[in-house]
């Protein structure tokens, strides 16, 4: 395996330095960006480095407030505003970030470490976002009709569910800010952002985008902070609050709808996962291995998508893991801005260790390391691409989400075999299926306990499609037709039919 230089000669540091004056580093409430109210700071680092590309305000639980005060004095207007300026505004933000491409990449390599190419693949999957929600802006139906006894009418509208707290992650800094302020927008709901403390660049730059595309003052407010309960706490026990969208881990988000429920919030949830990546003895074997490689490595597997298990039929588990392997061992690992790089840094220490503590398990178990398997020396939280033969089921690696470069590799006898071990898990995301046999999908898709199945594609994510999981991976669907509902409820009117006898 081949590790790049430090420095890239494509991307200069006076490139870098540039693009981080540019981007605000304060908090964004009432459309103004502002210092904490106590001074406060915290730094971001370059994982790739381990150096402070920035120093951003630090939000507190005063601050959260005052977000707030902002989103709710705004509500009723911003409700009221017609949905084709709604949907005019998030056509605008489209055309911003599309034509900003290159610096939210660069921003996003920057602060989490992906490599350029797969930067501007996530500038385009997230601007997608507001591309598809000023179009659904314009089209939330409701429904007029008559009762079945035929004496009343009903009416049915939709109307936006109220200030929201939109806490995102760190792994997909734009599309998960557009994924949920799009639909929000669309709605007719306004917001406090929480972005994640490990990547807040990108959304202090689309923050900034959302004004320059005309977003009135108080509709989005950003509260980037060191401390995510200071936010979410004061916040959560407000009465004006009335919705949270949270995509992050499990146990945080099992405590966030606890906390929730003691105003009766509206929740949505997009939690842990732990794709099953089937292969079974009639798929083509070349198509698997290329979807393999973008169900797993796509952000160096910290996905919430990326395949955490492949369960591989016996009779082809040989030959699939030995061409997976090749394929996983020719990538290049390196800092994301450099031309050729395949593979960045994971986001920090800590997660190097994990994972690196979860392959060391599974080979004390009794798995081979077939390629890679341990950290690569140097600065930055690099890991080698890892393929684990003969993973042992009930192994600690094939329970967990593993968040990194690494993919395990186990097998199994039948279809019933497949069902079985890919439904052993608490959590129900992202699962996969490479076969020739299409009726098999059917009978698969009918029996496996996950919100999303790709056949013979490993990439699934599209705005245009519902997001989400079941059993402990969620609540709620983003994207799709099904992605404006989360940021509304439904009222129907019962109208006295003046023609009814």
């Amino acid at each position: 395996m081949t590790v790049t230089p430090a420095l890239s000669p494509a991307v200069s540091p006076e490139r870098e330095a540039q693009l981080l004056s540019t981007v605000p580093t304060g908090l964004l409430i009432n459309g103004e960006w502002r210092d904490a109210s106590d001074g406060g700071t915290f730094g971001v680092h370059d994982p790739a480095t381990g150096k402070v590309l920035a120093t951003l305000a630090s939000a507190t639980s005063d601050d959260a407030v005052a977000a707030l005060d902002a989103a709710d004095a705004v509500q009723a207007s911003w409700a009221r505003t017609a949905p084709r300026d709604r949907a005019e505004i998030l056509r605008r933000a489209f055309d911003l970030v599309t034509e900003r491409a290159e610096d939210f990449a660069l921003l996003m390599t920057l602060e989490m470490g992906k490599p350029l190419a797969e930067a501007r693949g996530e500038v385009t999957y997230g601007a997608e976002f507001l591309r598809w929600f000023s179009e659904e802006a314009v089209r939330d139906h409701g429904r007029y009709l008559t009762t079945p006894e035929g004496k009343n009418k009903i009416l049915v509208q939709h109307k936006p569910v109220g200030p929201c707290l939109l806490i995102t992650p760190w792994n997909f800094p734009l599309a998960m800010a557009t994924r949920k302020v799009a639909p929000a927008v669309a709605a007719g709901c306004t917001m406090v952002l929480k972005p994640a403390k490990l990547t807040p660049l990108t959304a202090q730059l689309f923050a900034q985008t959302m004004l320059d595309a005309g977003l009135p003052a108080g509709v989005l407010n950003v509260v980037p902070s060191s401390s995510a309960s200071g936010i979410s706490g004061p916040l959560l026990a407000d009465p004006r609050l009335r919705k949270i969208s949270f995509t992050g881990s499990t146990p945080v988000g099992k405590r966030l709808m606890a906390d929730a429920a003691q105003n009766v919030l509206r929740t949505s949830m997009e939690l842990g996962g732990n794709a099953p990546f089937i292969v079974f003895d009639d798929a083509d074997l070349d198509k698997a291995v290329e979807g393999a490689m973008a169900a797993k490595m796509r952000n160096m597997g910290e996905a919430c998508t990326a395949a955490n298990r492949f369960l591989v039929q016996e009779s082809v588990a040989a030959e699939f893991t030995r061409r997976f392997a090749e394929a996983m061992g020719a990538l290049t690992t390196g800092r994301g801005t450099e031309p050729g790089t395949q593979v960045g840094p994971l986001i920090d220490g800590d997660a190097r260790d994990d994972v690196h503590a979860l392959v060391s398990a599974a080979v004390d178990a009794g798995a081979t390391a077939v390629t890679g398997g341990a950290p690569v020396k140097g600065a930055g939280y690099f890991y080698q691409p890892t393929v684990l033969g003969n993973v042992p089921n009930g192994a600690e690696i094939l329970g967990q989400e593993i968040f990194g470069p690494v993919a395990p590799v186990t097998t199994f006898a039948t279809e019933e075999d497949a069902i079985r071990l890919a439904n052993a898990s608490e959590y129900g995301l992202a699962s996969y299926v490479y076969s020739r046999d299409f009726t098999r999908l059917l009978r698969v898709a009918e029996q496996i306990e996950f919100g999303m199945v790709g056949f013979n594609a490993g990439v699934i994510s599209n705005a245009a499609a519902p997001f989400g999981g079941v059993k402990h991976s969620g609540l709620g669907r983003e994207g799709g037709s099904e992605g404006i509902a989360e940021y509304t409820t439904t009222q129907y009117i019962g109208i006295a039919d003046p023609y009814a006898n």
